[in-house]
């Protein structure tokens, strides 16, 4: 795949700060997968682009491929994205359950009844489309399948995220900002490193490092700090750690 793309006005080369990223946050062979969160401060600082980013470059070495999960159910971003640029991507596939067993990371309430007068299974909403060669996937809510009246609510259980972990080699879950949403400080204890990102042109962190505290009140472990400065220059990936 190539390294080198066009970003609006400007060209991102996004390779070598995926390659350093990927072995900081490496799992260990043969072990079980590791799931990362990826998560900033306010909207538009580009957490969705570097998640995507990451997943795509960490599956052209994972053995047992790699799982993008967008935790902002009804945004889509992925998909369109994807959708919208195969040739740089892959195309995507035909859509399959995102869950090995029945295990969601969300509840979505009341339930509905299927024919069998069985509660709907939550999972029955995510669709998993392969990318390419299919050696990774991203995750798409069907939100058309919600009836007026039901309501979606971010799971703090780690059954989903061990089912994954024995089906790829990294989980990468791309969280709404906090502005927006708490649901990364639902994810946060459950996955094995939470990756901050801040958009280069933001001189002041602070915002940052409030994230950093709320995380970390939340039982999750922050693994550092992307500087995304896309699409002007290349981003840097965490150039700096957190104190």
């Amino acid at each position: 795949m190539p390294r080198t793309r066009a970003v609006e006005s400007g060209m991102v080369d996004l390779g070598s700060e995926m390659a350093e990223l990927c072995g900081r946050l490496s799992a260990v062979p043969g072990g079980p997968g590791r799931v990362l969160q990826f998560v900033a401060a306010e909207a538009g600082e580009g957490t969705s682009t570097v998640a995507r980013e990451f997943a795509r470059f960490a599956a052209q070495e994972a053995r047992r491929g790699v799982w993008l999960v967008e935790l902002d159910l009804f945004r889509g971003e992925h998909y369109a994205a994807i959708n919208a640029d195969p040739a740089y991507y892959g195309a995507l596939g035909e859509p399959t359950r995102a869950s090995p067993n029945e295990s969601s990371f969300f509840s979505v309430d009341p339930k509905l009844t299927g024919v069998d007068s069985r509660p709907w299974p939550d999972v029955r909403y995510l669709d998993a489309y392969p990318v390419g060669e299919k050696r990774w996937w991203i995750t798409r809510f069907r939100r058309e399948a919600l009836k007026p009246g039901q309501d979606v609510r971010i799971l703090n259980t780690p059954a989903y995220w061990n089912t994954l972990r024995a089906h790829a080699d990294y989980v990468v879950i791309d969280a709404p900002a906090l502005a927006r949403s708490p649901a990364a400080l639902a994810i946060a204890p459950l996955a094995d490193a939470n990756v901050l990102v801040v958009s280069g042109d933001q001189r002041d962190v602070a915002s940052a490092q409030r994230l950093k505290v709320a995380l970390g009140e939340a039982g999750g472990r922050c693994a550092g700090m992307v500087f995304n400065r896309a699409p002007a220059a290349p981003p840097r990936f965490l150039s700096q750690f957190l104190p």
